[in-house]
């Protein structure tokens, strides 16, 4: 089954057989009408491209990644690094896997990448701004997010030779938290000025998926009781940019990040009052920048920025200058 919306599908004929939009158009509403409207138009588009022999099997696996949709599979990309995070190991049961992930980008967009298994490995060759293609990647929904991950047989090449990526285009535009609306993936400047306890919960080593305890131990709905539950935390912070102010949800690795933490560090204020109480006073009053996206949060019926890349260490001065920039041209 293809993923390729039909937009992305003419352009491929575009690029292959040198018609003009409206020629492919017209041929896919000619065969749309042939076979008595019996296909959809992706489905007509497929076999008008394999009437030109424009192979789109081969195009659906080198996307660009404002292409990337959850549930691809087989999926090849280049792209820039942008930033890279730890490679951290974990336990599930009577086996051991690894992990790392990085922030990658075109000139389409950005997106998280995470490597699984030995191919978790390579964040130790790869630095920001390299080059990387990635090939037998898969896509999924990560806090209804989309993400691509890499496993064993996935292919994850450095700095591969032909390969270049142009100027990045950040998915997160510049804005004020006043002028923020919902679903919008915004970048904002501000300072923190409120930090809230952290929650700390379980989650299945298997699906990573929120575990429940009950009176005999954890359990997963997929996988029934788990005899080693990973722990995992979530901080809420307040972040005023002048404008107004927004409640901030940091998930573990954006957390870790905006703390300058190690796992071991963030689970040691767990149950432990004055410990927490540390880790809060040392980012209250600092300013940040964080990137994410506007979600509305029906019970509180607010406003929240779900953070997906956190800056912790900025130039204030020239961040204030780039926003300006950003806001001008608006």
């Amino acid at each position: 089954m293809l993923n390729l919306s039909f937009e992305k599908i003419v352009e491929i004929i575009k690029q292959g057989s040198g018609l003009s939009e409206q020629e492919i158009i017209s041929r896919v509403n000619e065969k749309i009408s042939q076979l008595s409207d019996l296909v959809s138009k992706e489905g007509a588009a497929h076999i008008v491209a394999n009437q030109l022999g424009i192979s789109l099997i081969d195009a659906e696996k080198r996307l660009k990644i404002k292409d990337l949709k959850a549930g691809m599979r087989n999926v090849e990309v280049a792209a820039k690094v942008i930033k890279k995070f730890e490679l951290r190991e974990f336990t599930s049961g009577e086996r051991q896997g690894k992990v790392a992930s990085l922030f990658i980008g075109d000139e389409t967009g950005t997106i998280r990448a995470t490597l699984w298994g030995e191919t978790a490995e390579n964040i130790k060759q790869v630095n920001e701004g390299d080059i990387i293609k990635v090939k037998n990647a898969y896509t999924k929904l990560n806090n209804n997010i989309t993400e691509i991950h890499l496993g064993d047989k996935s292919l994850f090449i450095i700095n591969p030779e032909g390969e270049s990526v142009s100027e990045i285009k950040s998915r997160f535009e510049r804005k004020y938290i006043s002028e923020a609306r919902e679903n919008e993936q915004i970048e904002v400047l501000g300072t923190i000025v409120q930090v809230f306890d952290p929650r700390f919960f379980e989650l299945c080593p298997d699906c990573m998926k929120r575990a429940r305890q009950k009176e005999d131990g954890f359990f997963c709905e997929l996988h029934g009781k788990i005899e080693n539950p990973r722990q995992s935390y979530i901080f809420n912070l307040v972040l005023d940019d002048g404008t107004d102010n927004i409640r901030v949800v940091l998930y573990k690795q954006q957390a870790e990040r905006l703390f300058k933490k190690e796992e071991a560090e963030m689970l040691s204020a767990r149950g432990d009052q004055a410990r927490t109480d540390v880790l809060k006073s040392e980012i209250f009053g600092k300013t940040v920048k964080i990137c994410g996206t506007i979600r509305q949060n029906q019970l509180f019926d607010r406003q929240e920025l779900s953070a997906q890349l956190v800056f912790p260490e900025v130039d204030v001065n020239e961040e204030i200058r780039s926003v300006e920039e950003a806001l001008a041209v608006q």
